[in-house]
């Protein structure tokens, strides 16, 4: 009982320290930087906002850990956030990148990550159509062979049913 006790008591400390290791260095209140698009190609236009620096607050993005440098996040009429811009260097290099935005007022930051891809994300080829699993589908190009599968399906049910109807009887098949 008393070691069970123990491993419990140690489990439950074990946990909350995580939990504190986990908070945030800085002073500011909870946030985030929303990227869009989330992942760009070298050369493309990325757009950052966030709520945390108030209805009238501005900030100073900071890009250069992906070689963008500074910009400037404003107020916009969308829900109190600071919009902002900046393109992706086209020598950049395909990797994760921290963009960080400080508050005008108070100790305020927050991050966001930047996947900066081969090709742009849009630009990518998309599925379309049907998969070629190589068994068809029930409407098939082909008008006979359609037909065909749903007589099959017709004669196995009426077979099926027939024969369950004479077991149930008790005739011996």
């Amino acid at each position: 009982m008393r070691r069970t006790a123990r491993l419990l008591t140690g489990t439950a400390l074990a946990v909350a320290t995580a939990g504190l290791s986990g908070a945030p260095a800085y002073g500011g209140a909870a946030g985030s930087l929303d990227v869009y698009p989330s992942t760009a190609a070298a050369g493309g236009q990325v757009t950052v906002n966030t709520a945390v620096c108030g209805e009238k607050g501005t900030a100073v993005g900071d890009a250069s850990s992906v070689g963008a440098g500074t910009f400037t996040l404003a107020p916009s009429t969308h829900e109190g956030e600071a919009i902002g811009q900046f393109q992706v260097p086209p020598s950049a290099q395909p990797g994760t990148y921290e963009i960080v935005a400080k508050c005008a007022e108070g100790n305020r930051q927050v991050t966001g990550d930047l996947v900066v891809a081969l090709t742009p994300a849009a630009g990518q080829l998309q599925p379309h159509g049907s998969v070629k699993t190589g068994v068809g589908g029930a409407f098939g190009s082909d008008p006979v062979q359609t037909a065909a599968g749903v007589t099959a399906l017709a004669v196995a049910t009426a077979g099926g049913t027939w024969l369950l109807h004479r077991r149930a009887r008790g005739d011996v098949i």
